[in-house]
């Protein structure tokens, strides 16, 4: 398998991406296209990024083609058991998806407001109530997944799955924005930064040398 991803102190996506093939346990190719490069329009009708329009992450197996994270998450459940990635309680994994499936499509105000930005720290961040909507719902689902289903370990569901890798970009942000957040989501958010396959990402994502300006600032 081959994973394409973008720049990874700033392509939230392509974090889930990885992190979807991390925890499937198989061996993958790494191979990054930096985002908005002077030949990023070269590279994003290539084919190995056609299928997906240009975007990232795309999965590549064999002749099988994956983009877009969560069915990057689906496909790699089906080959390695459903249970890596999802609770085998029906009511936890009812939530889960739901979770998963709200973050897919959801708190585009939190996106724009608050770009993942891996390296950066920004203090005093005005954020709009659109986007303190945002913050208060992923805390609620936070709250009641590590209140309901999390007894098992540190994450929302107890052990790592498909929910933290798609929530992982939100830690991030949250991190990254000074965001204040109740004692049990430092707990859940300090777990999942420190988590081995985070590490490697955040320790690559701080030695890359790419920046992208839009991404620095921002949008008040």
């Amino acid at each position: 398998m081959k994973l394409i991803i973008g720049n990874k102190n700033y392509s939230s996506w392509s974090l889930r991406g990885w992190l979807a093939c991390k925890q499937s346990g198989l061996a993958f190719e790494e191979i990054t296209v930096p985002l908005f490069g002077d030949d990023w329009e070269a590279k994003r009708s290539s084919e190995d990024l056609a299928p997906s329009h240009g975007k990232v992450p795309i999965l590549w197996d064999d002749e099988a083609v994956v983009w877009d994270s969560l069915a990057i998450i689906e496909y790699l459940a089906d080959k390695v058991g459903r249970d890596r990635f999802w609770p085998k309680d029906d009511a936890a994994r009812a939530m889960a998806r739901s979770m998963v499936a709200e973050m897919h499509s959801s708190y585009m105000p939190l996106r724009r407001a608050c770009p993942m930005n891996i390296r950066n720290r920004v203090q005093g961040v005005s954020l709009g109530e659109d986007v303190r909507a945002d913050i208060v719902r992923i805390l609620t689902l936070w709250a009641e997944a590590r209140a309901r289903f999390g007894k098992g370990g540190p994450f929302l569901f107890g052990t790592f799955g498909a929910a933290d890798v798609i929530y992982a970009p939100v830690v991030s942000r949250f991190l990254t924005y000074g965001i204040g957040v109740p004692g049990f989501a430092q707990a859940y958010m300090q777990a999942v930064w420190e988590h081995e396959w985070m590490q490697q990402w955040i320790n690559a994502a701080e030695a890359e040398d790419w920046v992208i300006e839009q991404y620095e600032t921002p949008i008040e």
